[in-house]
């Protein structure tokens, strides 16, 4: 049997932490910022933990060697 590869694109936008639980980084910020209140933008700073059920697909499909 070949090797399972991550995919190439997973790597770049996701990490595990040491629990298991997906990091990625917020969502919303590429553009439009003008029309996104001060709050949003705020909040949106940095990174954030995957729902379970989200990061349980992740980690099958995307990193199945836990990168």
């Amino acid at each position: 049997m070949p090797k399972i590869k991550t995919k190439s694109g997973a790597k770049k936008r996701f990490k595990l932490t040491a629990t298991g639980k997906v990091k990625v980084q917020q969502a919303g910020k590429r553009h439009g910022m003008i029309k996104r209140t001060t709050k949003f933008i705020r909040n949106a700073r940095g990174t954030t933990v995957l729902s379970e059920s989200d990061g349980r697909n992740i980690r099958k499909f995307f990193l199945p060697n836990g990168l």
